[in-house]
Order: C-alpha cells, then sequence, then structure tokens
C-alpha cells in the first residue's frame, strides 16, 4: 500500500504539470469556436502560444494592484516590470495581447512554477515563512526565473501590499476573483505530499487553509479548499473503493452536484461547461467543472484534458487541478506528455523524491 500512495502521488503531481501546459495556449478563449480557428484540431498536444488572443482582456487588468485597472496614481508603484515580470510591462494594456505571450510547448505557466515552490518546501517539511522569502524572491527576480507575461491578481494584489510594508504573512488581497480555482494551483502540492506522508487529514486541510490565507483569503474559498483536500485525501488512501464513488460524494458534498446524473445526460462538454456551469475562474462554476471532467472521463485521463483545455475559459488552472485527480486516481503519469515538459528534469529530481527517505 506504501508504495501506491507514492505512486498515486507521484502521478498526480506529473500530471498537474502536464494539465496546466497542455491549456496554456488557449488559456482564457472564451468562445470555443476561437479555439478550433487557431488549432483546426483543438488542443490535442503542447503547442505553442499563439501571437494573437481574440478574447484577451490583460489591457483592462491593473498593472498597480490586484483587479481591474483604475486611473494610474502617481502616488502607487508600477507593480509590473518594476516589482514583479521585470521586462514584461510593455505587453500588459494592449489589445489582444496572450497573457502567455511568447511562451513555447511545453512550458508552465507562472502558477505552476509557484506550486514548484510549494512543493519544494513541502517535501521539507512545509513552513509558511519559508515559502514566502521562496515566493517573494522568486517573483522578485531581476532576471525572470519563468516564461510568463501575466500574473493573476492574487500576486499583484500581494505585492501591492508589499510594497506598502504590510508583513509578508498579512498580504493577501481581497479582490473581485479572490475565490477562484488559480487559488488550488498552490495547494495541490502541499496536499499531495501530506497526505503521501500519512499525515491525518484535519492537519492536512489546516495546513492547507494556512497557506491558501496567505494569497487567497476568503472563507467561501477555503471551504471549497477543505473538500479538495478530502477529495486528494481519499483518493490517495483507498483500498476497495472506487475513484467514481469517491469522487461522487465529494461533489454531493461540496458542489450539490449528481457526477452520475449529470453525465448520463450525455450533454456536450460545452453545454456543462460553458453553459450549465462558466468557464471562468470562480470556485463556484470551476469546482464543478472539474469534478465532471474527472469523473466523464475517469478512464481516459488524456481524454480529459483535452475536453479540459477544448472548452477555454480558465482551463489552465482547471487543468492542474484536473491533472492532479486524475493522477491520483490511475497512478500513473500520463505518456509520452510529460516527458515533453520542457521542465521534465527538474520536475522529476523533485516529484521523485517523494516517498524516498
Amino acid at each position: 500500500m506504501a508504495s501506491l500512495i507514492v505512486e498515486r502521488a507521484r502521478a498526480a503531481l506529473k500530471n498537474a504539470f502536464v494539465g496546466d501546459a497542455l491549456a496554456m495556449p488557449v488559456h482564457w478563449f472564451y468562445n470555443p469556436a476561437d479555439i478550433y480557428k487557431a488549432f483546426p484540431l483543438g488542443i490535442e498536444q503542447f503547442e505553442d502560444a499563439p501571437s494573437f488572443h481574440p478574447s484577451s482582456i490583460m489591457s483592462l487588468h491593473s498593472t498597480q494592484q490586484g483587479g481591474r485597472a483604475n486611473k494610474a496614481s502617481a502616488s502607487q508603484k508600477e507593480i509590473v516590470g518594476e516589482v514583479i515580470l521585470k521586462g514584461k510591462r510593455q505587453y500588459w494594456g494592449k489589445d489582444n495581447v496572450h497573457y502567455h505571450q511568447g511562451m513555447k510547448a511545453g512550458e508552465n505557466t507562472l502558477n505552476a512554477h509557484c506550486a514548484r515552490i510549494v512543493l519544494t518546501c513541502a517535501l521539507k517539511g512545509y513552513d509558511a515563512d519559508e515559502f514566502l522569502n521562496q515566493y517573494i524572491s522568486f517573483m522578485r527576480a531581476d532576471v525572470p526565473k519563468h516564461p510568463d507575461t501575466y500574473a493573476e491578481s492574487y500576486h499583484r494584489g500581494f505585492f501591492a501590499n508589499l510594497e506598502q510594508g504590510c508583513p509578508a504573512d498579512k498580504c493577501g488581497a481581497v479582490t473581485h476573483d479572490t475565490a477562484s480555482i488559480g487559488a488550488f494551483v498552490s495547494v495541490t502540492p502541499l496536499a499531495v505530499v501530506e497526505a503521501a506522508k500519512n499525515a491525518a487529514l484535519e492537519d492536512i486541510k489546516r495546513v492547507c487553509r494556512e497557506h491558501l490565507y496567505l494569497t487567497h483569503p476568503d472563507e467561501s474559498l477555503a471551504s471549497v479548499c477543505d473538500c479538495y483536500v478530502e477529495l486528494i485525501y481519499k483518493l490517495v488512501h483507498r483500498e476497495d473503493e472506487s475513484s467514481k464513488d469517491i469522487l461522487e460524494e465529494v461533489s454531493g458534498k461540496s458542489a450539490g452536484l449528481n457526477l452520475a446524473e449529470l453525465t448520463a445526460k450525455n450533454k456536450s462538454d460545452i453545454e456543462v461547461v460553458g453553459r450549465m456551469y462558466s468557464p471562468a475562474c470562480y470556485i463556484s462554476n470551476a469546482w464543478p467543472a472539474v469534478l465532471y471532467f474527472a469523473y466523464r472521463y475517469a478512464d481516459n485521463p488524456r481524454k480529459a484534458l483535452m475536453a479540459n483545455a477544448n472548452v477555454g475559459g480558465d482551463n489552465v488552472h482547471r487543468g492542474f487541478v484536473l491533472g492532479a485527480i486524475l493522477g491520483l486516481m490511475h497512478g500513473t503519469e500520463i505518456t509520452p506528455w510529460f516527458s515533453e515538459l520542457t521542465d521534465t528534469k527538474k520536475l522529476n529530481s523533485l516529484i521523485d523524491s517523494i516517498g524516498v527517505e
């Protein structure tokens, strides 16, 4: 059982990074038809980010704080360009710039890179101060340590508060999209590693909540996070119970969702994630969407991640979480995709140390 737990934990994290990179080229495409204009077969493999993004609203986002742009304040520091994302400011404020402009097939987005920081900390024994030190150093590097152009609202809000003198552990900012699926990207490695170490479920929930609040202080989000942690724990430690039964139990409790009933209707993915549920980042819709894809394509992880990518919206962050769930369900990485990631070697060295004393 111990080796099975380790296999599941490793597969979860490997597939999470796959889910992120696969969806990256069409992240925040809100009209699925635009995905098929850019990629006639849809997303079936890793692709470069296209130069034109038909639904980009990056030009509306503030470069001085979290959330949307207000009138620029002369007294406020430019967070984008001066504090984080150095050398990337020129891509903001223009129409139709891709959020991940210039990124190549198989590269991971910023939040996935931040998840690697959490993973490093979790493997050593998670400490919030150590995470914050590493996160701040990583984000403020003069030579960027990641390939991304965009930083979600929570990053900008955090560093705006830090620049104003807030203690690092109190810099989590509240904006219109704090309760979003992107928060679970950095929770995932912490929950998976702790579950693999056989920590008690309630202890894992507590440490994951504490971590979540450093960047995403929102009670409704934390409640769903508890359910996500419980799902991870139960999938890691299951013996005779089926993965789909566990998914059904958690989805009923956390989203009031009957997955068997929904999938029996045989609706298209776009009818479910596009009409029933918004494909946007907000946790109230993104969480049921993840559960739906995991359940509908429980037997085919590749198809699940492609389906998630091809409905658009916040598919990158859903993809990371979905990839983790699928890895726990199957206990194997998705080949050859994992080996095609840009950072496979670095990821392998980290992930394969899970379970090594």
